[in-house]
């Protein structure tokens, strides 16, 4: 069912003699398209992101690798790698649509380099471009939306170490 759907929905320039992957490029810049205005309206600061994880139907999301969560996350912090989302594993930590969902990443976290480094890809010598981040933020976001998730916020803040009120916790293996 899901091969049939992807396929009549991705076009290829030639014919091939093989089943497309279940990839639909199109399907995903629309739902960025869609996405992005929406997400405006869900990004909030560090006093706002510490309110609403105290609240009883709320979970702070981590999606960064098991390695680094285990070594160091924000407190209360659930995880889930990124790589491993799909609606069933989304469902078993997730009570529900309802569920007010929090998000950070390493791009949030200042004076941490080790636990949480920045995603951002500095231009190269000599180039006019400038850096790009590629924050885990935003997929996390874009897919937590794609799966129908609409009660999504996330830290729009760079938190300090040194001036924010930060407590962390790590998972003792």
């Amino acid at each position: 069912m899901i091969s049939s759907f992807l396929s009549s929905s991705i076009t290829t320039k030639k014919s091939t003699s093989f089943t497309p992957a279940l990839v639909d490029f199109d399907a995903f810049e629309n739902l960025t398209k869609e996405v992005k205005e929406y997400r405006q309206q869900r990004l909030i600061d560090w006093v706002t992101f510490t309110e609403y994880s105290k609240e009883k139907n709320s979970l702070i999301l981590d999606t960064r690798s098991k390695a680094m969560y285990d070594k160091k996350h924000l407190k209360g912090a659930i995880h889930l790698n990124f790589s491993d989302f799909t609606q069933d594993n989304l469902a078993a930590i997730i009570p529900s649509y309802t569920t007010k969902i929090l998000i950070y990443c390493n791009n949030n976290i200042e004076n941490e380099p080790v636990f949480f480094a920045s995603k951002i890809v500095l231009p190269k010598e000599n180039s006019s471009s400038k850096p790009i981040s590629l924050a885990l933020n935003i997929p996390t976001f874009l897919n937590l939306y794609g799966y129908g998730y609409r009660n999504i916020y996330e830290l729009s803040e760079l938190v300090s170490l040194n001036k924010h009120n930060l407590s962390f916790e790590e998972t003792v293996l």
